[in-house]
């Protein structure tokens, strides 16, 4: 079998990971394909590039074990974004375990984490947001990123997340109205 050329589809990458003489080649397309998108999926949840980046390769080394298992039953993008954010969210855990801050205070170590970065400007709309957006729970902190960001339909965010689309629609609706809110003062 020839080794593949050119961007391949998501199946074509899946069965040409599973042909031992193509695994190496699909895997790096796969690489290619998703690094920025999931890079950023998961740089908006821990705020630090040094983070998002250590996260990433945690994610692409469960992909290249588990690849070969992978019955597509999902899309690949939506397994894939599914890994990234498990990976994201333990990150998460550890943090709160390991600097014993309360729930609550985590937006606070995000917040100042966020205000700590070499470009920020608290007259930027863009770092406004990023500010809203650490004030919100987890968990709509992650859909509002992924409908807001990566533009993700709610359908695959019920595949990624494990949840209904009516508790998504209704996560993200609150979001958006606390983000307006921090924005607006209100």
């Amino acid at each position: 079998m020839p080794e593949p050329q050119g961007p391949m589809d998501d199946h074509l990458l899946v069965s040409s990971f599973k042909n031992e003489k193509l695994k190496d080649a699909a895997f790096t397309q796969l690489v290619r394909k998703y690094q920025e998108r999931l890079y950023w999926h998961i740089r908006r949840m821990v705020v630090e590039h040094e983070d998002a980046n250590d996260i990433l390769q945690n994610v692409f080394i469960k992909v290249w074990k588990n690849l070969g298992e992978f019955r597509e039953e999902s899309n690949l993008y939506t397994w894939l974004y599914r890994i990234g954010t498990n990976e994201a969210l333990t990150w998460i855990d550890q943090q709160k375990r390991r600097s014993s801050v309360s729930i609550s205070g985590n937006e606070d170590m995000f917040a100042e984490r966020l205000t700590s970065q070499k470009d920020f400007d608290p007259s930027k709309i863009e770092w406004k947001l990023q500010q809203a957006i650490h004030t919100l729970p987890d968990k709509q902190k992650l859909v509002f990123n992924l409908r807001y960001y990566d533009e993700m339909p709610y359908e695959e965010m019920a595949g990624v997340l494990g949840t209904s689309v009516g508790a998504l629609k209704a996560s993200y609706h609150h979001a958006v109205k606390k983000v307006e809110a921090f924005i607006t003062g209100n």
